[in-house]
């Protein structure tokens, strides 16, 4: 079975990266959610996308340059605030796992220490397109998970070759260039392979058809249900 993750909550259904997106896809039944975070000028871990608050907010603004209460004071979408990871991670703490993107410059360390705080080591995986951040994860901690983050991958080899340097545990691969060759060389490394934002149900079953781990979406309450019918299928097929 494959695990679900909820892609900054649900942010196709509820604003994303806010509370309210996060309880959202718990409540589905997701095994993981996902979020990203950026420092703020006054050194807080906030849980946003973007470098600026201009497209998910009512504000404007480069996050590094704004305080956490000036970040606080804007509406991130049907009232929402934008949380700091700490209140994310008080949320989603023994309900589902987290992969948390490390978005922003020089914010590997304060990540660390609130996951470290209330003692969610074996509960995060720390994701992120820029290797140098997972080595720095790698060297606070080395039994902490890290898992690299692939726009259009390199060869097989070559995702594997830059995944094992780090001791990734996992890749992460856009849904639109996973090939069934990364697939099957990652799993032969024993690295786990999750899709990321296959959004329709067609590219969901595309993603599942090629063998991934997991599937990362933007609508994990049309994935969970894929995920649901497929199963049942391969059920009554196994035992016709």
């Amino acid at each position: 079975m494959i695990y679900v993750v909820g892609h900054r909550g649900a942010a196709k259904v509820e604003p994303e990266n806010t509370l309210r997106g996060f309880r959202y896809a718990i409540e589905l039944g997701v095994e993981y959610v996902e979020c990203d975070v950026h420092l703020t000028k006054d050194g807080h871990l906030v849980v946003i996308h973007d470098e600026t608050v201009d497209r998910t907010t009512n504000g404007s603004g480069r996050v590094s340059e704004m305080t956490l209460q000036e970040i606080r004071e804007l509406d991130a979408g049907k009232g929402e605030r934008i949380p700091n990871i700490g209140e994310v991670l008080d949320l989603v703490k023994g309900k589902v796992k987290l992969l948390l993107e490390l978005k922003g410059e020089g914010v590997e360390e304060k990540a660390v220490e609130e996951v470290k705080r209330r003692g969610m080591e074996d509960q995060v995986v720390f994701t992120s397109f820029h290797v140098e951040r997972l080595k720095r994860v790698k060297e606070i901690d080395p039994d902490l998970k890290v898992g690299v983050i692939f726009g259009e991958p390199p060869s097989p080899e070559e995702m594997c070759r830059i995944a094992l340097s780090v001791g990734a545990c996992g890749v992460g691969i856009n849904h639109k260039h996973l090939t069934e060759e990364h697939v099957r060389e990652a799993h032969q490394h024993g690295l786990e392979v999750r899709a990321w934002n296959p959004d329709t149900r067609e590219e969901m079953l595309a993603a599942i058809e090629k063998g991934v781990d997991g599937v990362s979406s933007n609508r994990p309450d049309v994935l969970l249900s894929v995920r649901g019918t497929r199963e049942g299928e391969t059920d009554r097929s196994s035992s016709a």
